[in-house]
């Protein structure tokens, strides 16, 4: 599993209750009733991560200025 998908895959158990982001070809399984603050829990969780591995992946010369 790529790192990317890991992340989402963490975020999407941890903030939306979903087990997968496989597509498991079930309505049930598949087809989710979300709250749209646990949808902003997981956009901020996502937005957030990005924003680290921005930060990690800058050169050490721009970090110094």
């Amino acid at each position: 599993m790529r790192p990317i998908d890991a992340l989402l895959t963490q975020i999407a158990q941890q903030h939306l209750g979903i087990e997968t982001l496989q597509t498991r070809h079930s309505d049930s399984l598949d087809f989710h009733d979300l709250a749209v603050w646990n949808i902003r829990a997981a956009l901020e969780a996502a937005f957030n991560a990005g924003l680290e591995q921005g930060r990690r992946a800058k050169s050490p010369e721009e970090a110094n200025r």
